[in-house]
């Protein structure tokens, strides 16, 4: 069996750690985190699929995990910007690495990774599992094979709802040191779809972003501020649609309340506090190498959460819309994490994926799209733990390599940049290599 270490053993690392339990090639020898309440939780994920209990370390003692556990393959799940601390270790210590997007938050982390991978040759997987979502391969699908000739133009709308959307700003994301804000952190997803579909990189970016919604101060003038620092035990959190209450849903309170004590992390703080540091509301206009151009706006404070992707080409249009979530009820408490946590959407509000392509002088034409999981990223979540992890898998050149996190990164990164200056930022200035 081959040796498995998990480094974060938050919510999103159950999508490994059961994905590699219910794998007979596979063992888990290590859970690396600062909450030893986090990773028993995984440890019984392990036992009720029949496995041993993994060994677990803290953060200060990788190096040794490396050595004494001797894995042969290092799943990072921990928050963005420590990414980079696992990462280049195990490269340099010969051992491969799947990682979860965003691959970093900054050009200097990016940087020491990427020398890590030239140097080493070693193998580093980034987690973009929207490339294994069957409509996104549809798209990808159209878009090879011609059917709206060269594309010229793009535009994406995403769109996250005030369930979803305000997720991020109840917890580490809200901090730009951590997440590297929304264009880092969500967008990436998008802007390797984009370059995947295009066969294209990255070029110019410019931006514009602002935190419009979320935050104190905002919550003043919009009228939504309640009088709390975090959710759980505060009154005035009891009727605020905007909460999310770790005690009623048993995986959010196994692995964040009562995980408090040993980590210090508050997973509910309330998303009308003080401290935000990210934007809210973004837009960018992005150059590529292919001559396309991108216009793309993401929203985190919709009442509708999906995305509508169109493509302009020499021989037509595509359109693609997803909707991911038809409607959020007001003032209910949130007593599942369907919807409010990374990759889950409430299957009673769910909507549906449809391709349109508009050929030139030819009537539009409705495309059949695959079954849509809305539960796992559109399918995308198992399909590419297939790819990852198994080695009959028939979408292995679909996996992002180290090069596909990294331009997948740049644009928002640039748009960063761009926020803070006001002017466009050429991609290749922000690295050395």
């Amino acid at each position: 069996m081959r040796r498995v270490a998990i480094v974060g053993t938050g919510h999103r690392a159950q999508l490994f750690t059961t994905g590699l339990a219910a794998r007979p090639a596979y063992e888990v020898v290590a859970f690396c985190d600062p909450s030893p309440t986090r990773m028993a939780f995984h440890n019984r994920i392990l036992s009720d699929h029949g496995r041993n209990p993994a060994k677990t370390w803290a953060p200060q003692h990788f190096d040794a995990m490396l050595r004494d556990a001797a894995p042969q393959l290092v799943v990072v799940t921990s928050p963005d910007a420590t990414h980079d601390g696992y990462i280049v270790p195990a490269l340099r210590a010969g051992i491969p690495v799947i990682t979860e997007k965003a691959m970093t938050t900054d050009a200097d982390k990016a940087q020491r990774i990427m020398d890590a991978v030239q140097e080493t040759g070693v193998p580093l997987k980034v987690a973009f599992n929207y490339r294994f979502n069957p409509v996104h391969a549809k798209v990808h699908e159209l878009l090879h094979s011609g059917a709206i000739g060269d594309v010229i133009s793009v535009h994406f709308e995403w769109l996250l709802d005030v369930r979803h959307g305000a997720d991020y700003f109840r917890r580490w994301h809200r901090y730009r040191d951590h997440s590297g804000g929304l264009t880092v952190h969500k967008a990436s997803h998008h802007f390797d779809l984009v370059n995947w579909w295009l066969g294209a990189r990255p070029q110019i970016v410019y931006g514009q972003g602002r935190l419009a919604f979320y935050g104190s101060a905002n919550g003043r003038r919009h009228g939504y501020a309640r009088d709390y620092v975090r959710a759980h035990g505060s009154p005035a959190a009891q009727d605020d649609p905007f909460a999310i209450h770790l005690a009623d849903n048993p995986s959010l309170r196994a692995l964040y309340l009562d995980a408090e004590a040993d980590s210090g992390y508050i997973r509910d703080q309330n998303v009308f506090g003080d401290g935000v540091t990210i934007e809210d509301d973004m837009a960018l206009l992005i150059g590529y190498n292919t001559g396309a151009s991108m216009t793309y706006h993401l929203t985190a404070y919709s009442p509708w959460e999906g995305y509508r992707v169109m493509f302009n080409g020499s021989r037509g249009r595509l359109e693609l819309e997803v909707e991911e979530a038809q409607w959020t009820r007001p003032a209910v408490r949130v007593e599942s994490a369907k919807g409010s946590v990374h990759g889950d959407l409430a299957s009673d509000t769910a909507g549906e994926a449809r391709i349109l392509l508009r050929p030139l002088w030819q009537p539009p034409e409705e495309v059949k799209v695959p079954a849509f999981d809305h539960g796992g990223h559109g399918g995308g979540d198992q399909r590419m733990l297939a790819a990852m992890l198994d080695a009959d898998s028939d979408q292995l050149a679909d996996l992002a390599t180290a090069e596909d996190g990294l331009i997948a990164l740049l644009p928002g990164l640039a748009a960063n940049e761009s926020f803070r200056t006001g002017y466009p930022v050429v991609v290749d200035t922000l690295l050395d290599t």
